[in-house]
């Protein structure tokens, strides 16, 4: 019998052209591996060292290239270490976090980008604006060199005025940076800022007024795109009203900010959001329309057809086209994800390989991670990637079946009819299915939910897609220098109606949505590396990757859920017990706390703290002996003492008698000097050092997990409060 490693060594011959697909794989490891990180590495250990290991990973591959295993370990620590280098470089080329001013602020600036949008509650229109340059108009910041980062304002409600990318502008405004996460372990908003080349966000307190309106340079041309999209958004609107023109102008625009919160929320439950986001679905559409008309023009066209490659020829004019489209939507990742992967396609068509490839793909995720490593941790990348990686690996294996049955052939003309119906059906079937199921980790992961019927709600969508919608959109685009967009966009929002009542329908099935706890990072993990190597491979060991799959599922529901959770500036307290969340207290991000704190948790209801009752079999008490704002809870024998309500700041301090037997006391303001004696004492200063918090209450002890130890010291992550580096004024010439 052979030892192991020899045996896995003739599995790896076997599968020897196979492992190139493994490249982007140890890549994305390596990037991983950086951000996992508590400690931000130096420039020697982050960019010397496995620069170094990569050289020296080169000459092993060279030396031992001869063996399986010399090209297998060289090759992959080589990845590893680019990854990792890859990685810490794209952080530190960013500029550091700038200190943004506490109070309401004059600042100056230059428009990049005018985004429309509807806010969530009341329904209206709402307009953001992502400024650059922008110059704080006060004594303390004069003479200070403009931001190198920009800013996200939403105006006025009233403040109607046209603004255009290029603009120099003024206004007034309070400034907020980045929030913290809102559990340790959620999502981080100041990682995606550090990498956006955000500083922070605000709200315009007065009529924004213009100054100038020459275009500086430095302003991309997807930037100057924006007054062509709000122009078709403007068209599309006042043809298609309300929320259909809302989808259609997502669909031909990209602009997805002004689609109703209902709407967007019944297109997640029924696992048709995909259709909301422009990305490889809508550029292939496009693509393949472009592609067929050109065809079709050829090949009316004789003298072309006889001496052209007509169908290479209309692969490049479908790419331009693709190109166009993503340009117009504004090349966001998802868009830029398709289009690599598109123009990897048109080569492979052009030189006469397959359409949709492992190695093409491959070959996209090692261009994008390698420029880009932060997207390895983003949703958007990872089902992108996911998808098109389980599709290729699917149909490789399903594609000579389907061939060979849609060969076929029937004498009665209804019953090839009904074959070739049946064919359709099963190829999207199969395409659904594929893609669902292969995102449905990263679903559960990053929006912990599962859509049970996505694939019988995308057996309709997709081909009313496909065959009416966006065919009628680009119809629509090419008559809008014409004024004749309402031609095809008036039948165009018929079938955006269908796609929308078809959302609505399957909403209100039983079991729509099904909450999924939070998951940790290493599960996920583990989920793509398992789906990776049930797609990569070939030999039947492929089917080893459904274990991790199906342990990686399998974590969420069976991990500790926290009992308590406390938000990054202390005044906010939610509780979870009995499948319910009960929230108290104040804070400024309530409404996305309760959202991001429900959805961690699996809570099916949201409730506030109980008034003078009890509730949860007498576990929560509150206002109970006269004692306004304070609360107890029991679980696993541990008793909690709640302060959500302190309009003394913590002067007045809490009775001993008060205090006494308690396990844990948690308050919005100072404790100060009450309850000196109690084990674990959470206030407004330790949210203030160590941001968010989740206590998990055992019968052996009361366990606390801090955002600070989980996030460690990156150069993303703000110091206490938030605050970042100092703005600085140059020095004053002599």
């Amino acid at each position: 019998m052979l030892p192991v490693f020899d045996r896995m060594a003739l599995r790896l011959l076997v599968e020897y052209r196979r492992l190139v697909l493994w490249v982007p794989v140890a890549v994305a490891a390596g990037s991983v591996w950086y951000f996992a990180l508590q400690t931000e590495p130096s420039a020697l250990c982050g960019l010397v060292l496995p620069l170094g290991v990569a050289c020296v990973s080169s000459v092993v591959l060279w030396m031992w290239r001869g063996t399986v295993w010399g090209r297998v370990l060289g090759t992959g620590c080589a990845a590893v270490a680019i990854g990792f280098a890859s990685a810490w470089g794209a952080a530190h080329r960013h500029a550091p976090m700038p200190e943004l001013p506490r109070r309401a602020i004059e600042l100056s600036g230059t428009v990049r980008r005018v985004t429309q949008g509807v806010a969530p509650k009341t329904g209206l229109a709402t307009r953001t604006i992502e400024v650059v340059a922008a110059q704080f108009e006060t004594p303390l910041d004069s003479g200070m060199a403009p931001l190198r980062r920009s800013l996200r304002l939403k105006l006025r409600p009233d403040d109607t005025q046209p603004l255009f990318p290029g603009e120099t502008v003024w206004l007034r405004a309070m400034l907020t940076p980045p929030p913290f996460p809102a559990y340790p372990g959620g999502r981080d908003m100041q990682r995606e800022a550090w990498f956006a080349g955000l500083a922070g966000y605000g709200r315009v307190l007065d009529p924004v007024e213009r100054l100038n309106t020459t275009t500086p340079r430095g302003i991309g041309f997807t930037v100057q795109l924006e007054p062509v999209r709000e122009a078709l958004d403007q068209r599309i609107r006042a043809v298609l009203p309300g929320a259909v023109g809302a989808v259609a102008t997502t669909l031909l625009t990209g602009e997805t900010a002004s689609i109703p919160q209902t709407v967007r929320q019944e297109f997640a439950v029924s696992g048709l959001a995909h259709v909301l986001a422009v990305a490889g679905l809508h550029l292939g559409l496009v693509m393949t329309v472009i592609m067929v008309a050109a065809r079709l023009a050829f090949a009316r066209w004789e003298w072309a057809s006889l001496r052209w490659p007509c169908k290479a020829l209309s692969a490049f004019v479908a790419l331009g086209g693709g190109v166009g489209y993503a340009a117009l939507t504004g090349l966001h990742l998802p868009v830029i994800r398709s289009l690599v992967m598109a123009t990897v396609v048109v080569v492979g068509l052009s030189i006469g390989r397959r359409s949709v490839s492992l190695r093409g793909l491959a070959l996209a995720a090692l261009g994008m991670l390698v420029w880009h490593p932060e997207y390895v941790l983003s949703a958007a990348f990872q089902m992108s990637f996911v998808a098109v990686m389980a599709l290729a690996a699917g149909y490789e294996v399903a594609g000579p079946k389907l061939a060979a049955f849609r060969a076929l052939t029937f004498k009665p003309a209804w019953l090839q009819l009904a074959h070739r119906a049946t064919h359709h059906a099963l190829v999207l079937g199969l395409t659904s299915l594929l893609a669902g199921l292969s995102t449905l980790p990263v679903v559960m992961a990053h929006f912990g939910q599962i859509q049970p019927f996505f694939v019988i709600a995308n057996l309709f969508v997709v081909p009313v897609m496909a065959l009416w919608v966006m065919p009628l959109g680009l119809v629509a685009l090419v008559l809008v220098p014409f004024h004749g967009e309402a031609l095809a966009l008036i039948p165009m929002g018929w079938g955006v109606r269908l796609i929308i009542a078809s959302a609505r329908v399957v909403v209100q099935w039983p079991a729509a949505r099904i909450m999924v706890p939070a998951m940790p990072p290493w599960a996920l993990g583990l989920i793509i590396l398992g789906l990776c190597w049930l797609c990569l491979w070939r030999q039947t060991w492929r089917f080893w990757g459904l274990a991790p799959v199906g342990v990686g599922l399998l974590v969420p529901f069976v991990v500790l859920r926290p009992t308590m959770m406390i938000s990054p500036d202390g005044g906010m307290v939610g509780l979870y017990q009995q499948k319910t969340l009960w929230v108290g207290g104040q804070s400024r991000d309530a409404a996305w706390l309760g959202v991001a704190w429900q959805q961690a948790v699996a809570a099916q209801t949201i409730k506030p703290f109980p008034v003078q009752d009890e509730v949860l079999d007498g576990a929560l008490s509150c206002d109970s002996d006269g004692e306004a704002g304070l609360c107890f809870f029991s679980a696993a024998n541990k008793v909690f003492l709640l302060r959500l309500h302190d309009r003394s700041d913590g002067m007045q301090g809490l009775p001993d008698a008060v205090c006494k037997g308690a396990d844990a006391v948690i308050s919005s303001a100072p404790l100060r000097q009450s309850c000196p004696n109690v084990p674990l004492r959470l206030d407004r200063f330790s949210a203030w050092r160590n941001g968010a918090q989740t206590v998990f209450a055992t019968a052996k002890a009361v366990d606390l997990q801090t955002d600070r130890a989980w996030q460690g010291t990156r150069p993303w992550v703000l110091k206490p409060g938030g605050h970042g580096h100092p703005n600085l004024p140059l020095a004053q010439a002599e």
